[in-house]
């Protein structure tokens, strides 16, 4: 009888710990879903800016880099969008990483698209993204990016 006692709770811990290890997973596969999402709402929110949304999006610390070398704060960035200084007419993201640790994410991607930022002619981009997101608040939050044009094959 103490051995089947033994055995009974061998089993009730194994199967405990198995579920937590589960559980302990799925945060992570959710969290990385997530980020996708959010990357996938600013890329559209990029070519057709609305204000109130790309705010939400934008940690106040924000750092935007451009592949010209130019820094944007969040106000800045704000700005650039719903002037029209910068214009995507239109945008893809390929090549998309992500990678969770914690409550920080990275993500890489190629972002090709079509210009046409005020007082330029139309143009295409074709640009090697890093984007840092950090969950505040239950919702991730674009952090810093950075920009940078490929390097040309030889």
């Amino acid at each position: 009888m103490k051995n089947f006692k033994l055995i009974y709770l061998a089993i009730i811990l194994l199967m405990t710990s198995s579920l937590s290890l589960k559980a302990q997973k799925q945060p992570r596969v959710n969290a990385k879903k997530q980020v996708e999402e959010a990357v996938e709402t600013l890329r559209k929110l990029m070519v057709d800016p609305d204000s109130a949304k790309l705010s939400a999006m934008a940690s106040d610390k924000l750092t935007f880099g451009h592949s010209s070398g130019k820094i944007q704060n969040k106000q800045e960035f704000l700005h650039s969008f719903i002037s029209g200084d910068t214009d995507f007419t239109s945008l893809d993201f390929t090549n998309q990483t992500v990678t969770v640790s914690g409550s920080t994410a990275i993500v890489r991607h190629t972002l090709t698209g079509g210009t046409h930022d005020k007082g330029k002619e139309p143009g295409t981009a074709n640009l090697l993204i890093i984007l840092v997101w950090q969950k505040v608040k239950g919702q991730w939050v674009l952090l810093a990016r950075q920009a940078v044009k490929p390097p040309v094959a030889s």
